[in-house]
């Protein structure tokens, strides 16, 4: 691999692989395994993936989530939904070393569309491990850090910033803010990196990689961002936190990313 996660041609490296899974993780995804298996037969399931800090090999034990994302024949459905929401919380249940599970579900066909090309595409192509099923990246292109992939996979924080605001105003116990702050932190540190991404020329997952990127070609910002990135770690229910990022650091960002990159494609 070429540095700053790029392969020899300047094309961005899958990141993860089932061979980085740290030991302590193994159960847990032979175990998602078996479960989405059970669940989904070949007639609803085209393929599953693993994404996140366990196949990049950076979980850490009672800290990281369980992140999957399963590609269905159809488009989901309530069903679906409620069969996910069940293996989400038997697997929660029943290992320690995770706190959480998220599973998302699309369509292969919407993950091939050309809308979808470099934002959901691109999630599967570089950013999730197969781990059940054929593996759609074989039928997508190889991607490079270009404007148009900052565009389509962040070019839409204007849209969130409002939704954002009033799930602030509406949360009244600490652990709402904590869900809310690492949510809204996890998306500013990605966008803050997507934005300088051509430039810096290369991508990365990492939080503190990502901000330090951003921060090097806006110095003003750099300390902010590098507080989103420690409270995508760790969650604050501090509410000037998220003060911070909703009504500052993310009004500043969504206007620079327009100018930079234009907005993302609306979907329908």
């Amino acid at each position: 691999m070429h540095g700053r996660g790029l392969n020899h041609d300047g094309t961005i490296a899958r990141e993860g692989a089932l061979s980085r899974v740290p030991a302590a993780f193994v159960p847990v995804v032979d175990a998602a395994r078996v479960h989405i298996s059970e669940t989904f037969d070949s007639t609803r399931l085209h393929s599953a993936y693993l994404y996140g800090s366990i196949p990049r090999g950076a979980a850490v034990p009672g800290v990281s989530d369980l992140d999957l994302l399963l590609a269905l024949r159809d488009e989901p459905t309530e069903a679906d939904r409620a069969d996910a929401n069940t293996i989400e919380s038997v697997l929660d249940r029943s290992f320690a070393q995770i706190e959480g599970v998220g599973i998302l579900l699309s369509s292969a066909r919407t993950l091939l569309s050309e809308i979808e090309r470099h934002d959901g595409g691109f999630f599967v192509a570089c950013l999730c491990t197969p781990l059940l099923g054929n593996d759609l990246a074989k039928q997508l292109p190889r991607y490079r850090p270009t404007s148009l992939l900052a565009r389509e996979t962040n070019g839409d924080l204007a849209l969130l910033l409002p939704r954002w605001r009033t799930r602030a105003a509406e949360a009244v116990t600490d652990g709402n803010r904590e869900t809310l702050s690492r949510v809204v932190s996890r998306r500013i540190v990605r966008t803050g990196f997507t934005l300088v991404m051509p430039r810096w020329g290369g991508w990365t997952s990492d939080l503190n990689e990502s901000a330090e990127a951003f921060g090097h070609y806006y110095p003003e910002h750099a300390e902010q961002m590098r507080v989103a990135a420690a409270t995508a770690r760790i969650p604050t229910a501090d509410p000037a936190v998220l003060t911070m990022f909703i009504d500052h650091l993310g009004p500043w960002l969504a206007t620079q990313y327009t100018i930079v990159h234009g907005q993302k494609t609306p979907r329908p």
